[in-house]
């Protein structure tokens, strides 16, 4: 899908499809007209429809946008990394400050909306989560086979850090006594912990290099 805005309107959307998706947060995909999105914007609803087609084109770009800051932000940051462990370790930790930062409303919508698009735009995006899921199945099942964790099955594993992950946006508050790096820290810790084999442990008493685990960092205060 395409969108009918022109090319050297880039700025100006993004400021829409984050207006719309706070709107969309706050009161659900249903529950929010275009006019109302428009006067948000401090816009006439003429003036939106310039820059976007419909209502569902509008949903898919801030979904499309939330994709794409997420494959930016965590996904290009993380492939490389040849040890499967850290990659995923990295990845846990990235893709949490990505859900508890400036993305959280394009993310929640990706997660809350999934069943509103339809035809090829649903496809698309259930594409792109796919993506991640066989990232995560792939990086899984190597750490298995070099030993570098415990035997798991990859796609439980794939899911349970997908739960652990895109479950924060229903109880981290940013006012909180809890960082967000203390929460990246501490869920990192919590999952990867559990997968270090017995072996590596060991291995950790004799002074062999293994998984490192850094402790969580002290939260700046209570709220």
């Amino acid at each position: 899908m395409h969108s009918g805005r022109k090319q050297d309107d880039g700025e100006r959307y993004r400021t829409i499809l984050e207006t719309a998706a706070r709107l969309i947060c706050e009161r659900g995909y249903e529950g929010t007209s275009m006019q109302e999105i428009a006067a948000a914007c401090r816009m006439t609803k003429a003036g939106l429809y310039h820059h976007v087609q419909n209502k569902e084109q509008l949903l898919f770009d801030i979904m499309s946008y939330g994709m794409d800051a997420f494959e930016q932000q965590v996904l290009d940051k993380v492939r490389d990394f040849p040890d499967p462990v850290e990659r995923l370790r990295e990845c846990m930790r990235l893709n949490i400050h990505l859900v508890t930062g400036g993305c959280s409303k394009e993310v929640i919508i990706i997660l809350h909306e999934h069943a509103t698009l339809t035809g090829e735009a649903r496809a698309f995006i259930d594409s792109r989560k796919k993506n991640y899921v066989r990232f995560l199945e792939d990086a899984f099942s190597e750490a298995v086979r070099m030993e570098r964790i415990r035997p798991v099955q990859p796609t439980v594993a794939a899911f349970s850090f997908l739960g652990m992950v895109l479950w924060i946006y229903k109880w981290f508050q940013p006012d909180g006594r809890l960082s967000a790096e203390q929460v990246a820290n501490e869920m990192v810790e919590l999952l990867f912990t559990g997968l270090v084999t017995p072996a590596m442990a060991a291995a950790g008493a004799t002074g062999t290099p293994v998984l490192s685990i850094v402790p969580p960092k002290v939260a700046g205060g209570e709220s």
